[in-house]
């Protein structure tokens, strides 16, 4: 008989701003078999949601419960190669279901949010399709299956919230007649996001300016060059690497909207470090692209996609979310016409881009019809007086609307 060899499962490094995680759902059931480099577990952090790989081949032992706090280094599952495996390990672990919910059928692993709805309102979640990655099932899978048999059941009226009932260990925030609601906790990133924003909004003085841009030239150069500068770098070339080479020519000219506080002193960055909201599945991420000064707009395409395939496959490491000096968010791809968004600090300042329209203007005298799009920049006053914060969006403005400013650095 082979000598059996047991590999340690540890909670993995994340980087220095990183010194623990919620384990927030096992991808395999207790005595698994799995293959080196398969999904175990996933961790959330204050700043992403990873899924952590097997260091080994084998039958798998879990040690941690989902939803324990896991220090960097801890052990929190084995693996055990070699030998014999005991079959009864092989099977999951019985599910807990209380006495009213009916029985679940072998599902995918599913978060405590998922277990705990399907309890509540006695949902079989085997019978409910998984839009998450490999099948798995998401709270909002739960959601619109509770919503979906409301509708039904009301004779097709339309529910604009779904309605679910309070949770046993809350009070009910219902009255008589009218529909429950459902009590979800903060994950570690939506606490995180709210901590910054309030942080922000408490100690800075926001002020936001609005500026108008024409995108003919860069809608007309997109389509010229479309096909030739996919082919040739692999990547597609979108809006946002023009806003990101148009925001480092205008943080050299302006370094104060690069520049933070801290304390009674004022901290010049020396480069252009740009953080690029993406919208994820566990709430907004900014990953960083590093030195974009320096960086062509098919470099910056490819980061900006590699890090969203990486944040949409749980593997974004935390380190690519921190460090940046200034951030661009584009509200329009989900049809904002207008906003005015928050610094997320120790930033000073955050660009918002929004929908393009087709809108009356006028040229040389003639009033005729131009894709517009509106771009605010929120900055902090105590750092930033108007001249630069204005001045700094004009100049994103000139670097778009005639696009050889980027090429010429003027």
């Amino acid at each position: 008989m082979a000598e059996q060899q047991h590999t340690a499962v540890t909670v993995p490094t994340m980087g220095e701003s990183v010194s623990s995680g919620v384990l927030t759902n096992w991808l395999v059931v207790e005595g698994a078999q799995v293959a080196e480099g398969d999904n175990l577990f996933e961790l959330e952090t204050d700043k992403a949601t990873l899924e952590v790989p097997a260091p080994a081949s084998g039958a798998v032992h879990l040690k941690a419960k989902v939803g324990a706090e896991v220090a960097i280094g801890e052990q929190i599952a084995t693996i055990e190669s070699g030998g014999a495996t005991r079959t009864s390990q092989t099977r999951p672990e019985p599910a807990v279901v209380q006495p009213s919910a009916p029985p679940s059928s072998a599902t995918p692993p599913t978060s405590p949010s998922v277990r705990r709805i399907a309890q509540e309102h006695q949902i079989d979640p085997a019978t409910v399709p998984g839009s998450g990655k490999n099948g798995r099932i998401t709270k909002a899978d739960m959601l619109n299956v509770i919503q979906n048999n409301q509708h039904n059941s009301s004779g097709g009226s339309t529910v604009s919230v779904p309605a679910t009932s309070p949770t046993p260990d809350s009070p009910a925030s219902t009255s008589a007649g009218s529909e429950p609601s459902t009590r979800v906790p903060l994950s570690r990133i939506r606490k995180r996001i709210a901590e910054n924003l309030v942080a922000s909004k408490q100690n800075a003085a926001h002020l936001t300016t609005f500026n108008e841009i024409d995108m003919t030239e860069v809608m007309a150069l997109r389509t010229q060059y479309r096909e030739t500068f996919e082919t040739q770098h692999g990547i597609r070339l979108g809006f946002m690497s023009f806003f990101v080479t148009a925001a480092c020519q205008a943080l050299l000219k302006y370094p104060e909207v690069n520049a933070f506080l801290e304390g009674e002193e004022i901290v010049y960055n020396s480069s252009c470090h740009i953080g690029v909201a993406l919208a994820s599945d566990k709430g907004l991420i900014v990953p960083v692209i590093r030195n974009a000064e320096h960086k062509g707009f098919a470099e910056i395409e490819q980061e900006i996609k590699k890090c969203a395939q990486l944040a949409k496959e749980r593997r974004l490491l935390p380190d690519s979310l921190i460090g940046g000096t200034f951030s661009i968010t584009n509200g329009g791809v989900f049809g904002s016409l207008l906003s005015t968004p928050i610094p997320n600090p120790p930033q000073t300042a955050i660009l918002g881009m929004h929908s393009i329209q087709s809108r009356p203007a006028v040229i040389d005298g003639n009033i005729v019809a131009r894709p517009l799009m509106y771009v605010a920049l929120t900055y902090d006053h105590r750092l930033i007086d108007g001249k630069e914060g204005v001045g700094f969006l004009r100049t994103i403005k000139e670097c778009i609307e005639e696009p050889a400013r980027l090429m010429l650095k003027v």
